[in-house]
This record gives C-alpha cells, sequence and structure tokens, in this order.
C-alpha cells in the first residue's frame, strides 16, 4: 500500500472512550451559554464551575438584551435553570487545575468543593474563565470597583450620563478613553496620577472636547458606601468632585491552564483565536474575557454559542468519517 494512501477504517486506532463529550472550563456567560448549545445537540457536557464571574461586584448587567439591568448573580441563575432541562449537561463545583492533552483527547485534573482531587477526560475542551482586573495601588479603587469605579462606559455610560466623571490612566490609552466616555457627559477630567505622558496632539484632541487634564499625584478616592463616589483627593490637598471614574485596568488570565498547553497568546496576554473559537491547541477552545476583543457579557455568550457550534460541527466530521 502507497504511504500516502489513508488507511482503511478497519486499520485505524479506535477513538479512545472518553468521561465527556466536552468540558467546559467557567460557568460565567460564556461557559452557560456553550453548554446550552451542546446540550440541544445532544453533547455529553461537563461545567466546571468555580467560582464567582469577574463582573460580580457590579450591581447590574446592562445592554444585554432582553436582560437589561439583570443582577451578575441572576442572569447565571437562570443560565443554570434552563441548563436543567437538558439530561447530558451537568454543572460541577469543580476548579481545574492542570489540563494536558494527548493526540485524541484531553485529561483535565479538578479540585472539588470536598478539597478532593478528580481527573476527567474529554474529546474537546472551551476555555471560559475570564480575566482578572489588575487595579492600580490606588486607595478607594477597589473599594469603588463596579459601583464608582468603572471600566466600561458601554457597560455603564448611560446610569452615569451627564454626570461629572474622571477617566484615570496614561498615555494614548487615557486619551482614547476619555473621548469616549465624552459621549455621555460634557464634564470629564482626565486624573493621570503623575506626569501623564500626553502628547501635544493628544492634549489638543482633550481640550478640544473641553476635557481637562490634572497631573497631580492622587491621594485617593473619597466616598461612602451609600453615596458611592464622591472625590478625587490630590496630595496636594485639592478636592475634585466626581461621581464616577472610569478605568482600563491591566488585566491577566483568571487560570494559567491556556500557558500549561502552550497555547498562543497576544500582546497582552489574551488567548489567541481563529474564527471558530479555536485556539493554537488542536481542540481546545475559547471564548468570552479568556480571548481578545470587547469586553461584554453579550458578547461572551455569543463567543460560546459560537464555539459551542464550532465544536459541535468538529466531533460530528470525526464521527462521520
Amino acid at each position: 500500500m502507497p504511504a500516502s494512501a489513508p488507511l482503511p477504517k478497519s486499520a485505524r486506532r479506535p477513538r479512545p472512550a472518553t468521561d465527556y463529550d466536552v468540558v467546559i472550563i467557567g460557568a460565567g456567560s460564556a461557559g452557560l451559554s456553550a453548554a446550552l448549545v451542546l446540550g440541544r445537540c445532544l453533547r455529553r457536557v461537563l461545567v466546571c464551575d468555580g467560582g464567582a464571574p469577574r463582573n460580580e461586584p457590579s450591581p447590574a448587567v446592562w445592554g444585554f438584551f432582553t436582560r437589561d439591568g439583570v443582577q451578575p448573580s441572576e442572569l447565571l441563575r437562570l443560565g443554570l435553570e434552563q441548563l436543567a432541562a437538558y439530561p447530558s449537561v451537568e454543572v460541577c463545583s469543580l476548579r481545574a487545575t492542570e489540563i494536558t492533552a494527548s493526540d485524541q483527547c484531553f485529561t483535565i485534573v479538578a479540585d472539588t468543593e470536598a478539597s478532593r482531587t478528580r481527573s476527567i477526560t474529554a474529546r474537546k475542551v472551551l476555555l471560559a474563565t475570564g480575566v482578572e482586573d489588575e487595579l492600580p495601588p490606588l486607595d478607594g479603587m477597589r473599594e469603588f470597583w463596579g459601583h464608582g469605579v468603572l471600566h466600561c462606559p458601554y457597560c455603564h455610560g448611560w446610569e452615569v450620563r451627564d454626570r461629572a466623571l474622571a477617566v484615570y490612566g496614561r498615555g494614548k490609552g487615557v486619551t482614547g478613553l476619555a473621548l469616549l466616555v465624552s459621549r455621555w457627559s460634557k464634564n470629564v477630567v482626565v486624573c493621570t496620577d503623575g506626569p501623564g505622558g500626553l502628547t501635544n496632539k493628544a492634549r489638543q484632541r482633550l481640550q478640544k472636547q473641553g476635557i481637562a487634564v490634572r497631573e497631580e499625584p492622587i491621594e485617593r478616592l473619597e466616598g461612602t458606601e451609600k453615596q458611592g463616589l464622591q472625590h478625587v483627593l490630590f496630595k496636594n490637598g485639592d478636592k475634585l468632585v466626581r461621581e464616577a471614574l472610569f478605568v482600563h485596568p491591566h488585566q491577566h488570565q483568571h487560570t494559567n491552564l491556556a500557558e500549561q498547553l502552550g497555547c498562543r497568546l497576544n500582546s497582552k496576554g489574551a488567548v489567541w483565536t481563529d474564527k471558530k473559537q479555536q485556539t493554537s491547541v488542536p481542540g481546545l477552545y475559547a471564548a468570552g474575557d479568556t480571548t481578545a476583543g470587547m469586553q461584554q457579557a453579550i458578547l461572551a455568550a455569543a463567543e460560546g454559542s459560537l464555539a459551542a457550534i464550532m465544536i459541535n460541527e468538529k466531533i460530528t466530521k470525526e464521527e462521520c468519517v
């Protein structure tokens, strides 16, 4: 038989039995959306729920079609409730700690709530573990995170429209964010907490939109639990009245699972995927904030749905050789 000729079916290695068709690591919008689609495809699915999502501190999820203003915990409760209709989908409180790949399946090691270790095999894996925000080490930044300190004007701009707003950061990043935020309010001040590294062109663009720049070092953010953010206090004693502050913090992956498998990452540490949500590792997919791009719950859900469809079609092709 010529070396290039395909092996007859009888000579091909049988596909090893696995515990699940797909293991989804992460039970946020992306993971639960993917589980819903795969459940409707009659796939055996395990969702590893590793804990609270990134948006837990936020009072609501905004801009989510039919769920505008729903609390993050309620959105996930509804998602889990609807998954109960699909018997092939299992959701467990598991924190995946290790993942290895063979030529035909993945092995996931996870910790249970009872501090026991569980080993699971799957044909495909979807990473929907999200990211963690690295907030600037400024007093008050963490305390007001999700309330007075906000990350996305598309998510929160409407709620603080026409109010006194601040944008925190430096350089090109803070310029772009400030110009965007100024679409929701004409009272916007850039706070760079020291020299801002702004070019003359950036300063001109900000000035043209009526955006002031304060480069004094900041002491802390002030406010109360009931009233929220009230002031930006500078180290020179000046107080700037502000009702909300926008910041784009640095982020890192919530887990190192992608790194364990040698996944390709972009320059900002996001997991690279192709148009089918496939990572650089065959059989491993990613969706939601784990990947590059805009970060919104509804976009994460959409990516999860797309990933699930691509996974099901890939498995189908493997089954129908």
